[in-house]
């Protein structure tokens, strides 16, 4: 266990990094990133300056949907590394002061589950069978699924077994789901809870946290509405599958588990339910912690970022908690290609940006220095708010959404549930390989001009440790991520990379120690600056964010930080600065 000295609440200022374990760092040379490769990093995640690490699926997986589809919950897959490993890294992230936030996914298994092979095996009717959700099909044989529900990733949200039963799956049909009535079900999870607390962990990420609790019961399920599944939660909290009251029960279980620990662990839940719901999620007596999408939702847009402060700064308030802010992870286009995209105004980033996507890349004008820019005034508008920020990794580095993937080389499931000229090419553009050196640069690929075969970027080792060659990167980086590659922004002192650097080293320095309230005021057009203020109540601390086309002044006060130079004292557009009035 992690000594007594830890803080408790060390989570509701923290800055989490996010690990996509298999795009992070490849340390064997199959092409994987692994466990070791990121215990190599983890100077790299010190100097950084982040608080913890949240490490995404490392578990047993056939990698139907990224390693979300979990075979074992209380394992590392072989191609990753070890149990020794994973203890190796909890180690050496804590003597670094890192603290370690493990990714659980309990809505679903993977089909490859020991649980789910002897449900297959029992048959109708076994207690087996009952740990997930089984019905009967309609037809005069069954034929048909049980509704017309169709899964997150496209296609049926049912899938038929030999017997004759329909399986539920509400994303990919190698993730059965769970049945949450089972007292089984509840009781496994929370001996992972504790397996992985034992073995160090400090916290935890709650996949699809609203989605535990259904009622596939109390009407026919052919009477339900067939578009519960992709509608999303009601902010009644009456939708079948998603955000119901009962799931709460389970996480007010889970909190009995998180306060056997010293210090308590906690959890953050991926939750996408209407705002006004989400702070029941971070509740002291459940997680503690709920991801707040609202700027992953938004615009570089005046309106729309104010909104998501506000929303966020109210529902800290509700929980009794903190918020989170959040602009990238694994799920979403990378936020430097969004704000590079034209802003149409209104919370409808998704559509453009999958169509954007769909097209390779080449429907709509990317402005990448625009992109760069707006990054660069949005990490500073982020990180000065109190609460907790959530870093994607390549964020730091600038990186943009790699929508050119060749479609034969992509890994999300939601590319093959529909054709191509309907479907988008899902979430790989995020999880390309991270460039670590700028110096391994490939030869171009005559089949497929803008990538590189053969080599990395650093992100995996010169050769094997037999001397043989190194496999190809699970998914194909781009030519230009070499210029985005560590060892050359860490010798730019202009960086993405060092912008990042210097504002976690000022955020830790100047600001945690200030109020948990902010006062948010827009002093000029197509401005938002809002203040924080010091133990005694005094404003010590201002972030203004320009908005407009034009310079603006900025208020009396020391400037700590800008994300671009001044112009002649003034605050340029698509910039943010941060000033101290002590």
């Amino acid at each position: 266990m992690v000594a007594d000295r830890i803080d408790g609440d060390w989570w509701k200022q923290a800055v989490v990094y996010q690990v996509y374990p298999r795009s992070f760092k490849d340390a064997d040379g199959d092409g994987l990133g692994d466990l070791r490769g990121i215990i190599s990093e983890i100077g790299y995640l010190k100097q950084l300056g982040v608080d913890a690490v949240w490490l995404s699926p490392f578990y047993p997986s056939e990698l139907a949907d990224g390693g979300y589809d979990v075979i074992d919950y209380r394992d590392v897959d072989p191609r990753l590394g070890s149990m020794n490993d994973f203890d190796q890294l909890v180690d050496g992230l804590h003597k670094a002061g890192i603290r370690l936030i493990v990714d659980l996914v309990p809505n679903h298994t993977s089909d490859h589950h020991a649980w789910f092979k002897e449900a297959l095996k029992a048959g109708r009717g076994s207690d087996a069978r009952s740990r997930y959700i089984f019905r009967e099909g309609r037809g005069k044989h069954g034929e048909l699924p049980p509704n017309d529900w169709a899964s997150m990733f496209g296609g049926s949200a049912w899938e038929r077994v030999p017997d004759g039963q329909w399986y539920l799956h509400l994303f990919a049909k190698q993730q059965p789901d769970l049945d949450w009535k089972n007292p089984e079900v509840h009781e496994d999870f929370r001996r992972t809870l504790r397996f992985w607390s034992d073995h160090g962990a400090d916290g935890f990420r709650i996949d699809v946290a609203h989605g535990l609790a259904k009622d596939l019961d109390s009407v026919p399920l052919d009477q339900m509405d067939p578009a519960a599944v992709q509608q999303g939660s009601l902010s009644d909290g009456s939708s079948p599958l998603w955000d119901r009251d009962e799931v709460h029960q389970i996480y007010k279980e889970w909190r009995q588990v998180f306060n056997e620990y010293d210090p308590p662990r906690f959890a953050v839940g991926e939750a996408w339910v209407a705002p006004e719901r989400q702070y029941r999620y971070a509740s002291p007596d459940e997680l503690g912690q709920v991801f707040n999408f609202e700027f992953a939702k938004a615009d570089w847009d005046l309106s729309q970022m104010r909104r998501a402060i506000e929303e966020g700064m109210a529902n800290a308030r509700r929980s009794g908690s903190t918020t989170t802010w959040v602009m990238s992870n694994h799920d979403v286009p990378r936020h430097a290609s969004r704000y590079a995209l034209p802003q149409v105004g209104s919370t409808n980033y998704h559509q453009l940006a999958k169509d954007w996507l769909l097209r390779d890349g080449r429907s709509y004008p990317e402005d990448r220095a625009l992109g760069t820019r707006r990054s660069r005034a949005a990490i500073l508008l982020e990180l000065g708010l109190p609460g907790s920020a959530y870093i994607y990794q390549g964020e730091e580095l600038g990186l943009f959404e790699v929508a050119d993937l060749p479609w034969e080389r992509l890994e999300d499931p939601t590319a093959f549930n529909t054709s191509q000229a309907a479907s988008d090419k899902g979430r790989d553009g995020c999880r390309v390989p991270l460039p670590w050196d700028c110096g391994d640069r490939p030869d171009p690929d005559a089949s497929a001009p803008a990538f590189g075969r053969g080599a990395s970027f650093g992100f995996s080792p010169a050769a094997r440790e037999d001397g043989s060659a190194c496999a190809d990167p699970h998914l194909p980086q781009p030519l230009w991520f070499g210029d985005f590659a560590v060892n050359r922004e860490e010798a730019d002192p202009g960086s993405m990379l060092n912008l990042y650097r210097r504002a976690l080293a000022a955020r830790a320095s100047m600001l945690t120690g200030l109020s948990q309230e902010i006062a948010l005021s827009q002093p000029q057009e197509r401005t938002l600056a809002y203040s924080r203020a010091d133990a005694a109540g005094k404003p010590a601390f201002v972030n203004l964010t320009n908005f407009g086309p034009n310079p603006v002044a900025l208020p009396d006060g020391e400037v700590i930080l800008s994300s671009v130079p001044l112009a002649d004292g003034l605050l340029p557009s698509d910039a943010s600065a941060w000033l101290s009035l002590s």
